[in-house]
């Protein structure tokens, strides 16, 4: 997989590595139930999913990578994805304990 790195201006090689981990309990921030509005919070599965499955989203190869190894060795893991014209983040904690979803602006 390639990404561009827009600060050096150059192509960068990704290659998935994560493995499969606990998203502990998953809380919504109200930030996020706010943006939601009268949509249902289950439209955020998919975003989720993609942050289970290593899909990190909109984050560059340097954070993709160490999501990966956050994966092998417990530490934090950050996704970013856009929903509703915003920026969320989702991350779960290095214990494991817990993933949130937030917006940035909330961290």
């Amino acid at each position: 997989m390639y990404s561009t790195n827009v600060i050096q201006n150059k192509e960068e090689r990704y290659f998935p590595a994560s493995i499969d981990f606990d998203l502990g309990e998953i809380v919504v921030s109200q930030g996020v139930i706010k943006m939601l509005g009268n949509l249902p919070v289950e439209l955020l599965k998919p975003f989720l999913a993609r942050h289970k499955g290593g899909d990190w989203g909109n984050v560059c190869v340097q954070d993709k990578q160490q999501n990966d190894h956050a994966t092998r060795y417990g530490d934090r893991i950050l996704s970013s994805y856009k929903f509703c014209e915003q920026c969320i983040w989702i991350i779960t904690e290095a214990d494991r304990s817990v993933t949130t979803i937030l917006l940035p602006s909330e961290y």
